[in-house]
């Protein structure tokens, strides 16, 4: 089977010759004709995946938590900004700003909530999950565009579909990974001509067998520099949760996921949601460097418990049904329970401040 995007990536394979993995990423999620988010419904039961916030309403209220944390240590400014860049269906929002107006009520009423979303589909379902808080909230296209001011930000699952560049080992060190047409005129990977500067490989990489990949993205780090620059700028804190690997490695994570399966990334062009884990440790680094306070990064699951998902669960399923019980159970396991494909473990969450104040439930960083 081919996909109308399929045949559109294969004339512009044969007009130009092979496309990097990076822009084959972009064409699958972003092309304006056929591109996933352009096209598909991505999020929920009938979608192709279940984001956090759409297993349990637990997720949003304990990220509200951490936000009114952080807006407590940083001496409960005025005038805040509350950002979410890539709001998916404004479900995570909505729970946030449900704990907010309850724990901090002076937050919730200066504050204003800005939603960062290129998605006109999007946005629609977004204004009528957030319709209680009509007037409070703006959407921009771009995060330069959020006004000035002190600033909190909270991403879940932004830098997952971000494109990545991936490099493989050759006979002749690291080269560019492309995709390309096969005997059968069918989509392949293959090695290209471009190298990667040494320095940016992890320890280790001399002694790596051949076929070996590397995942780089210059798209994520210039994502998170913007989120630097704008905190050093105003003060404030950010949030980032997403699937992904604390320490930089080796591997090959670029997935597609179609109806709740795994898809094979080259398969269904435009039709299957594409994702690669994150590289925290590559993105705390860049932060680092451009002079923020790095809190710490650990798994979604010691997050959550952190900030008292437990007492939220016990308090939430206190005199209901034992079906009801069940249900938030289940919820806060899969949340953030750990072991064998459990998100709690498979996702990681990583928070930096400017200027340095400390938040739980991060330790400080030496």
């Amino acid at each position: 089977m081919t996909t109308a995007l399929g045949e559109k990536i294969k004339a512009i394979i044969q007009a130009n010759g092979p496309i990097s993995v990076t822009d084959y990423f972009s064409l699958c999620l972003a092309d304006p004709e056929h591109g996933y988010y352009r096209v598909r419904e991505p999020f929920g039961r009938s979608g192709d995946f279940v984001t956090a916030p759409e297993v349990s309403q637990l997720f949003g209220e304990m990220i509200g938590v951490f936000i009114v944390h952080a807006w407590q240590q940083h001496g409960t400014p005025a005038g805040v900004r509350l950002v979410e860049i890539g709001p998916g269906r404004g479900t995570m929002m909505s729970d946030m700003l449900r704990v907010i107006a309850r724990l901090a009520p002076p937050l919730f009423e200066n504050m204003s909530v800005h939603l960062v979303e290129t998605s006109e589909r999007l946005r629609d379902v977004q204004s009528q999950t957030l319709e209680a808080h009509e007037g409070k909230i703006t959407w921009h296209n771009d995060f330069d565009e959020v006004p000035p001011g002190f600033t909190l930000i909270a991403a879940n699952e932004l830098f997952d579909a971000i494109p990545i560049r991936q490099f493989v080992k050759t006979q002749t060190g690291f080269r560019e990974r492309m995709v390309g047409l096969g005997a059968d005129d069918e989509l392949v990977f293959a090695a290209g001509v471009a190298t990667i500067d040494p320095t940016l490989l992890p320890d280790g990489a001399q002694s790596m067998p051949a076929g070996t990949l590397f995942e780089f993205s210059p798209a994520r780090q210039s994502v998170m520099l913007a989120i630097c620059e704008r905190l050093k700028a105003f003060g404030g804190t950010a949030l980032a949760i997403d699937y992904g690997h604390l320490v930089s490695g080796f591997g090959d994570t670029l997935q597609a996921v179609r109806m709740h399966e795994f898809d094979p990334p080259l398969a269904n062009p435009g039709e299957a949601d594409l994702t690669s884990h994150v590289d925290f440790e590559h993105l705390a680094r860049t932060a680092v460097g451009a002079g923020l306070h790095l809190n710490g990064a650990l798994h979604q699951g010691d997050l959550l418990v952190g900030l008292g998902i437990l007492d939220r669960a016990a308090a939430l399923g206190r005199d209901r049904e034992p079906r009801t019980q069940q249900i938030i159970q289940s919820a806060v396991d899969r949340l953030a329970g750990s072991g064998e494909g459990r998100m709690g473990e498979l996702f990681k969450a990583m928070a930096v401040s400017y200027p340095a104040v400390d938040l739980m439930p991060f330790r400080p960083v030496d």
